[in-house]
């Protein structure tokens, strides 16, 4: 059925004398004017056209939204397979070595050498900084030894667009505060930490500190800076297998300041707490041969010392520390190296699923040494 449009439905009951009747009008005998006939062949004649016009129309945007997809699918895959190597060159003398270019770095992943690109990170690149700090267990002696945090990390909050968040944990993990650039807010946070529970669970406050900069924009730089004992005791959500994956995934640095765990230790292995063999949900392995040998070496890694396991893993800094100054010291450093390091990338062609072993050296290193992260985590299906 067609359905003539209302502006041709009114013409039909137009009529007009002649005393009013304009040149060029059609007038019939009886005065009428005779547009009905007329004004519905015309409105069909649109009708066809518009519909024409609007199918040649809908075609066009399928075919542009088509094209826009397949060539988002081709960005994606792209960049999928992309490795950032953020790597920090020091002297014998522990200073930072500048000047470098990406035909000085020899780059290996899995011992086979890769193709190495050096990107200009922008100046001034904002950063998110996660500080996740240990209230349980024997912390609550180290937590005096902490009162500097606030102000070192001053130099992070006051660049343009870095902000910061909170998180304590002892057996469960705690958010104090969501990423924010207010000093202020930082430093009363953490000038109110309380002791917590006896539980230490750093393999969950890692998780959740990565997940929570994985939800930040890609254009920052993303770091955790860990303070902790150097061994999980009573994480309940997140295995060593999802540290391990977790942060392979991640362009997450780890910068961790631990604090000695001796008695802590010494009285967990006389009751039986530091037995490995009583939590094996804590180091589940995967069957894939590909991943047997680093996955295992991480594993083991960790078991002993996780703090200094996932900073070296992510190309970080590990400390130890005992005393104030010493704290303070380490802190300082965390703050200038965080923006002194290179940004090389490698573009792996098939790599297989799984944890992958990176390399990085100086073909001429001389007395020089290269602090780089030293595996990642390749997605099935990455191409």
């Amino acid at each position: 059925m067609y359905l003539a449009s209302p502006l041709a439905t009114s013409l039909t009951n137009i009529t007009c004398s002649r005393k009013n009747k304009m040149v060029g009008q059609p007038i019939t005998r009886s005065d009428c004017i005779n547009w009905p006939v007329r004004s519905m062949t015309f409105w069909k004649r649109i009708a066809k056209r518009d519909e024409r016009s609007a199918c040649a129309f809908f075609s066009l945007l399928l075919v542009l939204a088509a094209s826009y997809s397949l060539a988002q699918q081709t960005t994606i895959r792209s960049q999928a397979n992309v490795v950032l190597i953020p790597a920090l060159v020091k002297d014998a003398h522990g200073e930072i070595v500048s000047g470098l270019e990406a035909k000085d770095f020899i780059v290996e992943d899995d011992g086979i050498d890769q193709p190495v690109r050096l990107d200009e990170a922008p100046e001034g690149q904002p950063i998110s900084l996660v500080v996740a700090v240990q209230v349980g267990r024997r912390a609550d002696f180290e937590l005096p030894r902490m009162r500097g945090l606030s102000t070192m990390l001053d130099p992070v909050i006051e660049q343009r667009g870095s902000k910061i968040a909170l998180l304590t944990f002892d057996s469960k993990v705690h958010s104090l505060e969501t990423f924010t650039s207010d000093d202020a807010t930082i430093a009363r946070d953490l000038a109110n930490l309380e002791p917590g529970d006896g539980g230490a669970a750093v393999l969950d406050a890692i998780h959740d500190a990565v997940k929570l900069l994985e939800s930040t924009p890609q254009n920052r730089k993303r770091v955790l800076l860990l303070i902790s004992e150097t061994r999980d005791h009573g994480s309940q959500s997140a295995t060593i297998d999802d540290v391990i994956k977790g942060i392979g995934n991640s362009n997450t640095m780890v910068y961790a300041l631990a604090f000695s765990p001796s008695k802590s230790n010494l009285l967990d292995t006389l009751r039986g707490n530091n037995n490995w063999d009583l939590h094996p949900e804590q180091s589940e392995m995967k069957p894939n041969p590909d991943l047997l040998a680093p996955f295992v070496l991480a594993v083991q890694a960790m078991r002993k010392n996780v703090p200094s396991t996932v900073a070296s893993m992510t190309g970080g800094e590990y400390e130890l520390f005992s005393t104030r100054n010493r704290f303070d010291a380490r802190l300082t450093d965390f703050t200038n190296h965080i923006h002194s390091r290179y940004l090389l990338s490698i573009a792996p062609k098939n790599p297989h699923a799984g944890l992958h072993r990176l390399s990085v050296r100086l073909k001429e290193p001389g007395k020089n040494s290269v602090l780089a992260r030293t595996s990642y985590w390749a997605e099935e299906g990455v191409q």
